[in-house]
């Protein structure tokens, strides 16, 4: 008969744990949170100092009922929900749902499932942390007054099903700031001019990149700039005027955050947040070993720390000088010097085994678990390890007035590149070591290559640019990066195509609204004090109840304004001069998941439906016949020609009727000036008055 009872959040945990505590402890699972606020309202009593109502989660009954006579049964019940601020309220709930005796109950933790770390936590056995509950109840709360107060704005204002949240909406700004800079960017023009050398007794030739005078470092705006620099070194004669050798490391990374996980699985792996945080839950809860049952073969993954425990550093160590050799050993821990936050109770993401390499369990894991283990594994291996050194070179040459650098470099010492390089490592310098090289050394000129260049807008966001966007910016937590990109892709507000985040229609205008009407829930600094304050809960310094007492009343406020003035945002169904070939009706433009359609407005006695193809008043360059707005299948805005497929005309920014005065060609919008298409002609001009009235 079991005498202790043991709750974990997962069922996939309950086999492995119990196998680890033997045959005094019962393990069963609560499958998540069993208590949450309701669907069908607030479930935040405002009047009433803002105390929650929670219910019971619909289906969560039988579980609970099981639960409770198990717990009536043992002599001691431990909460073992998973280490973290969302774990610590589950227990709480549990606590509550089941009237669980005060001296009979208690929490335990552990950050990793292993024989050791399960047992251990036993007898370090503790009370519930009230301080991380309330921090979990507070962002609930303030995550449930931001979706339940303006959601029904956007219904109201847009149309149904359209969603608002806390972080969301600050995500979906940063995707949208980011797309007006790269649509209102105009390239600038640049060039380069590399100088090919034969070196006396090298058979490669040399080649240098113009640097420029003496005094300083000279940038090429232009053809005539170019031209007048060539003139200038027409009769130079060259030499080597300084050769300097030396030598450079570069560091060891730290071992995986949640973050920085992602980011790389994204990278590297080309998976998703979503895909990432999923086959990492089933590496930290278990895999089916063979030979040894199931076993967690990762800490758990929810984490901003990279600290790393003794016990995980020694083994690491003994690992890598067996392995590799003593001097392959990192000299001192490496500590990460940006500001610690509420979950560095946590350790980094690490193998639970670093004996355990990933070919050992290749057999035993799928393809997509053995690659992100495989990255893992290696990352804190490498973590532990020492740094790789290289030789370097760097080389002046003269001609005239003007100089010409070359620099290259030479691994000399591998050390944690043994087993870990990253995509930045791969794209490594030129190898070409000029050992021969000195001040005295004879070059012979062969020829110039001056290349014209623009510069580039920004990079679109992938879903690994934005979560690191997110934690720089202090927005959202390691556990809410993934939740937060799949809810603006799932929501249409945001399409993903090869592997770029772009807005979409829909989410243009729910970003536009939010700017306007609620200015503080989408401000990037707002929301990273809310976070702030948030951690600050979780330590105790702050009362959760004074967070929302502030927070609440502006909200309410900037929700009664938003209802009284955001009138003019709705989106009223627009009659076009199309009509109906089904039933003679004009037909009215909708707003589908992938922007504007025809409908006929006799639904549902007609169902016709055409595509909508809004003209934009240019003329196509290509054919003369009209251009339109259209979308990409994922939702994407483009300009085609109206005449598609016959005119294959496209541009992503949209085409001015203006012609360009430089070469003749077609003009696009960027921002309040008009950019000619053609990047070797490159000419600006302001964008005309009238251009703007017709917009």
């Amino acid at each position: 008969m079991a005498k202790y009872l043991v709750i974990v959040e997962s069922p996939a945990k309950v086999k492995t744990i119990k196998k680890f505590l033997g045959s005094n402890y019962e393990v069963m699972a609560s499958n998540g949170h069993v208590r949450d606020l309701p669907k069908s309202q607030l479930g935040i009593d405002v009047d009433n100092d803002f105390e929650p109502k929670y219910i019971t989660i619909r289906g969560k009954g039988d579980i609970l009922a099981a639960l409770r006579k198990a717990a009536k049964k043992a002599d001691k019940v431990y909460l073992a929900t998973d280490p973290d601020r969302e774990g610590e309220a589950i227990s709480w709930h549990l606590s509550n749902a089941l009237k669980l005796d005060e001296k009979k109950m208690r929490r335990i933790t552990f950050n990793e499932i292993t024989k050791t770390a399960v047992k251990a936590s036993i007898k370090e056995a503790r009370d519930i942390n009230m301080d991380l509950v309330d921090a979990q109840q507070t962002r609930r709360i303030l995550d449930r007054m931001v979706g339940y107060k303006i959601s029904p704005v956007l219904w109201a204002k847009v149309k149904r099903g359209l969603s608002a949240g806390r972080v969301q909406s600050v995500a979906l700004r940063i995707i949208g700031d980011r797309e007006d800079e790269i649509n209102n960017f105009i390239p600038e023009e640049y060039w380069t001019l590399d100088a090919e050398f034969s070196v006396e007794g090298e058979k490669k030739p040399l080649i240098a990149k113009f640097y420029g005078n003496k005094n300083k470092k000279i940038n090429i705006h232009s053809k005539e700039e170019m031209d007048k620099i060539l003139s200038e070194l027409k009769d130079a004669e060259y030499r080597i005027a300084e050769v300097k050798k030396g030598e450079r490391s570069k560091k060891a990374p730290l071992p995986f955050t949640t973050s920085t996980l992602q980011q790389e699985a994204s990278k590297v792996l080309n998976f998703s947040t979503q895909k990432t945080m999923r086959l990492a839950q089933q590496l930290y809860e278990g895999v089916d070993v063979k030979g040894s049952g199931t076993i967690g073969i990762i800490t758990y993954l929810r984490t901003d720390s990279t600290r790393i425990s003794e016990e995980a550093d020694y083994a690491a160590r003994t690992y890598i000088a067996s392995e590799f050799g003593e001097e392959y050993l990192a000299t001192a821990e490496k500590k990460d010097d940006s500001k610690k936050k509420i979950q560095d109770a946590h350790e980094a993401i690490r193998p639970t085994d670093i004996t355990r390499t990933p070919l050992s369990l290749k057999d035993s894991l799928s393809r997509d678990q053995y690659r992100l283990y495989q990255l893992i594994w290696k990352r804190f291996a490498a973590s532990r390890m020492q740094q790789a050194k290289y030789e370097t070179i760097s080389v002046k040459i003269q001609g005239g007035e003007y100089y010409f650098t070359v620099s290259a470099s030479k691994l000399k010492f591998d050390g944690f590149m043994a087993v870990y390089t990253q995509e930045d490592d791969a794209k490594s310098e030129n190898q070409f070591l000029m050992k021969s090289l000195d001040e005295n050394t004879k070059l012979a000129f062969n020829s110039f290559q001056e290349q014209q260049h623009f510069t580039q807008p920004p990079a679109h966001y992938t879903e690994a640019a934005l979560v690191k966007a997110l934690e720089e910016k202090g927005i959202g937590r390691p556990s809410t990066y993934a939740p937060t990109i799949t809810t603006i892709i799932a929501r249409r507000y945001v399409a993903k195509e090869n592997k770029n985040l772009y807005m979409t229609e829909l989410g243009e205008v729910v970003n536009n609204i939010m700017k306007e009407a609620f200015p503080s829930i989408v401000d990037v600094n707002f929301t990273a004090t809310m976070e702030e304050l948030l951690d600050y809960v979780g330590e105790g310094k702050v009362q959760w109840k004074t967070v929302i007492r502030n927070f609440y009343p502006d909200l309410d406020e900037a929700v009664k304004t938003a209802e009284k003035e955001l009138e003019q945002v709705k989106i009223e169904d627009e009659v076009t001069d199309v009509i109906c070939e089904q039933c003679g009706r004009n037909m009215v433009i909708k707003y589908g998941p992938h922007g504007k359609f025809l409908a006929c407005p006799g639904f549902p006695e007609c169902k016709n439906t055409k595509p909508y193809l809004e003209k934009i008043g240019v003329p196509c360059p290509v054919c003369g016949k009209d251009i339109v707005v259209k979308r990409s299948k994922k939702g994407r805005l483009y300009y085609g020609c109206e005449n598609n497929p016959e005119c294959e005309f496209m541009s992503w920014q949209r085409p001015s009727k203006e012609k360009c005065p430089s070469c003749g060609g077609y003009m696009l919008e960027k921002g309040n000036k008009l950019v000619c298409a053609d990047e070797h002609c490159g000419y600006v001009m302001a964008k005309p008055k009238e251009n703007d009235d017709n917009q």
